[in-house]
């Protein structure tokens, strides 16, 4: 059996949105024919969008595959056993040219009930916005079911919702419940549980190019919304450089800001496998037996066997992703 001991890499998933544009192309190198290219999946085990390995010995073979044969070697030991065959978590870059609709996501409660799927908890790190380009995250006001309902109705929701400027390095964490959309101009690096399930509560009043609106899911939604949650989904963290500085830790994930300015020497002793999606620069991952390169745009999956590596570069800044 092919060794599974080394940094694996897979072929970008791209995915053509009607709000999608030319950032993941012009700036993130992915190569595609798609006229408006909204998200690259990089880390994906979603049904029928499933990552294919890249490079190495395990070249071509599937993300599921390799976990249905390296089980434990793959995700750790802990994660198989409370995930099996499903892997946790779905990796993506996105650049929004428009807004996307504003939505929000269903706990694993309602997603397990409704889609047989996880829930979607999920982080944003922002690494590029046009002048003035906001992120929407949450009410800017004290919210009801009934208020918010009235607003639905007379096509006054935007008035009560929360826009933030942002700038490179801001960086979100958007749980279940959230009302939440990526606005214009923004491209950033997102990181969730595994699933596709999104609820659109508004969409502009945007029409393809038949003329048809994207379908809404309001009945759906409603009781998806968590009107009680507090404001903290500004993340603040640390930026020293050269160690792990947290960023999130949830039920889901752990991500940490990794500004790697000389050689850092990394012991895995979570028993989980890494996830390094490199945000800025490149830097070079060696194990014991191989190396491979990141540049800006690219992600790479270190499994769980892999006990010590190396990170060298003069000026790469990562998000380093575990479970």
């Amino acid at each position: 059996m092919r060794n599974v001991n080394y940094p694996l890499k897979f072929e970008p998933i791209l995915k053509d949105k009607i709000w999608g544009g030319q950032k993941l192309k012009s700036l993130l190198n992915k190569e595609s024919n798609l006229p408006n290219v909204g998200e690259s999946w990089e880390i994906s085990d979603v049904e029928n969008d499933t990552s294919i390995v890249s490079n190495g010995t395990l070249k071509n073979i599937s993300l599921r595959e390799l976990l249905e044969t390296y089980k434990g070697d793959l995700i750790g030991e802990k994660n198989y056993s409370v995930f099996g065959n499903k892997f946790p978590l779905l990796i993506k870059f996105i650049d929004a040219k428009e807004d996307l609709s504003i939505q929000l996501h269903p706990n694993d409660e309602l997603a397990a009930e409704r889609h047989d799927s996880f829930g979607k908890t999920e982080m944003w790190y922002v690494m590029q916005a046009d002048k003035d380009a906001n992120l929407i995250v949450g009410f800017n006001q004290k919210m009801t079911p009934e208020r918010y309902l009235k607003h639905l109705e007379d096509k006054s929701l935007t008035d009560i919702l929360n826009f933030d400027k942002v700038k490179t390095g801001d960086t979100y964490f958007i749980e279940v419940g959230r009302v939440h959309a990526i606005g214009a101009g923004v491209m950033l690096a997102e990181i969730q549980q595994t699933s596709d399930i999104t609820y659109r509560v508004y969409d502009w009043g945007r029409v393809d190019d038949e003329g048809n609106e994207r379908e809404l899911h309001n009945d759906l939604a409603i009781d998806a919304f968590d009107f009680d949650m507090p404001e903290n989904f500004r993340v603040q963290y640390q930026k020293d450089k050269n160690t792990s500085n947290n960023m999130v830790s949830c039920p889901y994930f752990t991500t940490n800001f990794l500004h790697v300015t000389e050689p850092i020497l990394k012991l895995n002793t979570k028993d989980s496998f890494f996830i390094y999606m490199c945000v800025e620069g490149e830097a070079l991952i060696e194990t014991e037996t191989t190396s491979e390169f990141i540049n800006q745009g690219e992600t790479i999956l270190l499994p769980a066997v892999i006990e010590t590596y190396k990170i060298t570069s003069t000026n790469a800044k990562l998000l380093e992703v575990y479970v």
